[in-house]
């Protein structure tokens, strides 16, 4: 059977998942509402449950407006999981990602999404994802062959194939999720968007990044530490919470299908980084251990 491409005929769910940020889910929506191709359904899953965030999602979004509020905190991935669920439900023939702290750059992303995605026969198409602070920089360094690249002017092309920011402002068919499915709520939070890309990639469906758009960002490049004189990268988020999902469920995305040949390069950086850069030889045990629980698929939360 043949999964269907993007159509700019189709009908488009926007999802948006936010958690008690109500002022920057302001200028999130304000994007998405007023796209000049139109979004049917604008989805908002409220982590939170504020009724401030219905009263905004209602007052802006008016009859296209699906508030979804949820008592527990289901985290950037059961959020966009239950999300891209109410999506199909509703009937949408694609699934528009965004989230409360970043917005697409103007009113025509979604048009020139399409357009690519047309003019490539794509099943997802994402666009770049800039630094909402300085826009010509990207808000997460990109490898384009060998080269880590941080400026947009320093990507080659108007298009790159199998490249995709997953929840950045992506535009994903509703087919396609027949096959990848949605997001893995176990994850929460970190490294949800890698596994959901580990799936598109082995789906054999076509997808990449238009550099004709882009979706704006807080910056997200500090936590990528360089190694090696800048030839690679390691990443060591700010605070322990984060730093516990990133290390844990990383260790139980490079024992998946299509990710296992990445593990040398994995324990080389990583033991680079703290053993030899940062003489931290406790912070790599701690490192390890949370592979290592990710590895056996322990995905109990801090404190459980």
């Amino acid at each position: 059977m043949t999964v269907k491409t993007l159509s700019a005929a189709g009908t488009t769910a926007a999802v948006i998942v936010t958690h008690q940020r109500v002022e920057l889910l302001r200028a999130s929506l304000e994007q998405v509402v007023g796209q000049t191709h139109p979004v049917e359904w604008v989805i908002v899953v409220d982590n939170g449950n504020e009724a401030a965030v219905r009263e905004l999602v209602e007052s802006m979004a008016g009859e296209r407006a699906v508030y979804i509020g949820s008592k527990t905190n289901l985290g950037g991935a059961g959020g966009f999981a239950l999300g891209f669920l109410k999506a199909l439900a509703l009937g949408a023939d694609a699934i528009w990602c965004a989230d409360d702290d970043g917005r697409p750059a103007d009113f025509g992303v979604l048009e020139e999404l399409y357009r690519v995605a047309e003019a490539n026969s794509l099943h997802e198409v994402s666009p770049a994802v800039c630094n909402i602070n300085e826009p010509e920089r990207l808000a997460f360094p990109l490898r384009q062959g060998l080269v880590w690249r941080r400026r947009m002017d320093e990507l080659e092309g108007d298009f790159l194939p199998g490249i995709a920011s997953l929840f950045n402002g992506a535009l994903i068919s509703a087919e396609a999720m027949t096959i990848i499915g949605v997001p893995d709520y176990r994850l929460f939070i970190r490294g949800d968007e890698v596994e959901y890309h580990r799936r598109l990639v082995n789906s054999g469906l076509e997808f990449g990044t238009a550099l004709t758009c882009a979706y704006l960002h807080p910056d997200g490049s500090d936590e990528f530490k360089p190694i090696l004189g800048g030839k690679m990268h390691t990443q060591y988020p700010e605070g322990e919470f984060k730093r516990f999902f990133t290390y844990r469920n990383r260790g139980y995305l490079l024992w998946q299908r299509g990710m296992r040949k990445l593990l040398p390069q994995e324990f080389a950086r990583f033991g680079w980084f703290f053993l030899v850069q940062q003489h931290d030889p406790k912070g790599f045990m701690e490192w390890l251990a949370l592979h290592n629980r990710g590895r056996k698929e322990d995905f109990r939360r801090p404190g459980q």
